[in-house]
């Protein structure tokens, strides 16, 4: 983000700069027209307002031009090799056929550059969209061309894009922990809509809601703190782009509007993106991934808190609330006890494990229920 800025300010300089030699070029062309003797006080005042019109009208310029430029090169990223070089090889065929075409007129006064101009964009038109259409004979005639993977074209894998965060994974606090261990690649961007959500819940007279919103505003002063993360609140998009729907629409109507993606641990939030064809980073998903595997045979230490919904089972938790479900542990309720892992069950919530008390301990359990 701070790159692009450097970027933007010199390309806003550049272009101001232009606009205002084109303007001290266009002044001077005209002082005879408008009768003023070069060199007096009428002719510099009447060089610099044309001057300034120039800087301002550049100005403008960059201010729209530099969105697209940015837009078009997010747009390029995403292209295959392929095509970059079949446009590549378009550009460079339509320009010279059409300046050889057009090499009669170009001693023509008054008409011959503008002819030659003209040919040489249409001659890029169609070049571009010949090679384009034969892209395929050439993958044929440089076949590792066509091994090398389109990044942007990889079904389901997320790159260093801009990745836009949701009300609900600023509030849990977790993206933070996530952010610092550099594992995030790209910005990080606020919608500022979201930005007003977190302000208005942090504002609510309930206390829960205001104590999720300060704790939400909280993190993102703890992520801007962090210097391996560049986050920044975004509000460079128009009412076209994102319509006034509920945040989570809009929050996925602008990330596939500006190339993002969405980080949540909303379902929400993760169907809608799914179903928009954005990509998403659940980190409910992520959490689930990082829990520990457990073979059956294993054995493992668990406290088991309560009896389960069957008759003689006991449930116990691990250290990351992966739910452990004990045969024959009933009787064992409030004691730390070792189990053996005798199946794992994946459920839309999580890992669940089933395991059973060694054979002593039931043994044990039993005798003491039969005394």
């Amino acid at each position: 983000m701070i790159i692009l800025r450097g970027l933007w300010a010199l390309f806003v300089a550049a272009v101001v700069l232009v606009g205002v030699i084109v303007g001290n070029l266009i002044a001077k062309g005209l002082l005879p027209r408008v009768h003023l003797e070069e060199g007096g006080r009428d002719a510099l005042l009447f060089t610099i307002g044309v001057n300034v019109v120039g800087g301002l009208l550049g100005f403008l310029f960059s201010l729209f031009s530099f969105r697209k430029i940015v837009s078009w090169v997010n747009y390029f990223e995403r292209v295959s090799l392929v095509d970059k070089i079949a446009g590549a090889i378009g550009v460079v065929l339509g320009l010279v056929v059409a300046l050889l075409v057009t090499v009669p007129f170009a001693e023509v006064r008054g008409f011959g550059l503008p002819i030659r101009i003209f040919a040489s964009v249409v001659g890029v038109a169609l070049g571009v969209g010949f090679a384009m259409s034969a892209r395929g004979q050439i993958v044929y005639i440089f076949p590792s061309l066509g091994r090398l993977p389109s990044l942007g074209k990889i079904t389901g894998v997320v790159h260093s894009m801009p990745k836009m965060l949701d009300t609900n994974i600023i509030i849990d606090g977790r993206i933070a922990d996530i952010a610092a261990t550099s594992f995030l690649e790209g910005p990080l961007l606020v919608p500022d809509f979201i930005l007003q959500e977190l302000h208005h819940i942090a504002d609510s007279s309930d206390n829960l809601k205001r104590s999720r919103g300060r704790r939400g505003l909280d993190m993102l002063n703890t992520l801007k703190n962090l210097d391996q993360v560049d986050i920044a609140v975004y509000e460079d998009y128009n009412s076209e782009e994102v319509p006034y729907d509920d945040v989570d629409t809009r929050l996925v109507k602008l990330a596939k509007a500006k190339h993002a993606a969405v980080v949540t641990n909303d379902y929400s939030v993760n169907e809608i993106a799914k179903l928009s064809g954005v990509p998403v980073l659940n980190v409910n998903e992520l959490a689930n991934a990082l829990k520990p595997v457990f073979l059956p045979g294993e054995e493992l230490t668990v406290t088991i808190v309560k009896e389960g919904k069957e008759p003689s089972q006991g449930i116990g938790y691990l250290d990351d609330g992966t739910m452990v479900v004990v045969e024959n542990g009933a009787d064992a309720v409030g004691r730390l006890q070792p189990v053996t892992v005798t199946s794992v069950l994946q459920t839309s919530a999580g890992k669940m494990i089933f395991a059973e008390l060694p054979r002593e301990h039931t043994g044990r359990g039993r005798g003491t229920n039969a005394l």
